[in-house]
């Protein structure tokens, strides 16, 4: 089984996404269910951008693939990063993120996922999301992490090809102990913040910062539920007096 998550600016603007874009999403997403997918959810909103993200079985993962990406379209405002697809390398435009990562057979599907946002798609995006990667690799009870971000021509099982300029990516994370989710977690998002003009945000927060920022919000997929990281995060980080 995996964790499979697609990421794309959809939104009718460069800052956030509307009300009625999430809940048009979420009501899609029964389509996915119906693919075989055991769960999937809408994990992350940050800024303009949405992640689509489900927990699937190996021989569903480009049928399940190409069902996010039917949502994505069928939910659009805009078609913004969809228009990037292509089915041939040459064709392919800055497009869809995706991250996949493996669960082990004999464990409850239960994931961390980051979705970034740039205003100006900043290039070092790729260093912070890359350092969330590294800080979770090798953790106890972390099973797999999603591939480094790179400038290269990436191929989307079950959808097609996008470029090298696609940025804003997502990266998952699987978790093989409950206990270990925060701790995980609070690695990655601390690694990612290490960097300069970083900030974490609540699910659904709008790209209020000076451009020349990356922003990024931070989720915990498990049973199907969504929890926002920033707010537990944020209590844990107040200093007591």
């Amino acid at each position: 089984m995996k964790i499979t998550a697609i990421g794309a600016d959809i939104s009718k603007n460069d800052v956030s996404c509307s009300p009625m874009l999430v809940e048009t999403i979420e009501k899609n997403l029964h389509t996915v269910k119906e693919l075989g997918a055991k769960d999937v959810a809408l994990t992350n909103v940050t800024g303009d951008d949405v992640v689509i993200s489900a927990f699937v079985e190996d021989n569903l993962l480009e049928d399940v693939n190409e069902g996010l990406v039917n949502v994505l379209k069928m939910s659009a405002e805009n078609l913004g990063d969809l228009s990037g697809i292509s089915q041939t390398p040459e064709d392919a435009g800055e497009g869809i993120s995706y991250a996949e990562a493996n669960i082990r057979p004999d464990r409850y599907p239960d994931a961390i996922v980051l979705g970034f946002d740039t205003y100006g798609g900043e290039p070092f995006v790729a260093d912070v999301a890359n350092s969330a990667i590294d800080a979770a690799k090798g953790i106890k009870n972390c099973t797999d992490v999603s591939d480094y971000i790179e400038p290269k021509m990436k191929k989307i099982p079950g959808v097609g090809y996008v470029s090298p300029e696609t940025d804003d990516p997502v990266v998952v994370a699987t978790v093989e102990n409950i206990e270990y989710v925060g701790v995980i977690a609070g690695a990655m998002i601390g690694a990612a913040l290490g960097n300069k003009n970083v900030y974490l945000v609540k699910r659904g927060t709008t790209c209020n910062v000076l451009p020349g920022s990356v922003i990024f919000s931070a989720t915990a997929f498990m049973n199907g539920n969504v929890i926002d990281l920033a707010v537990p995060f944020e209590n844990k980080t107040r200093i007591l007096r």
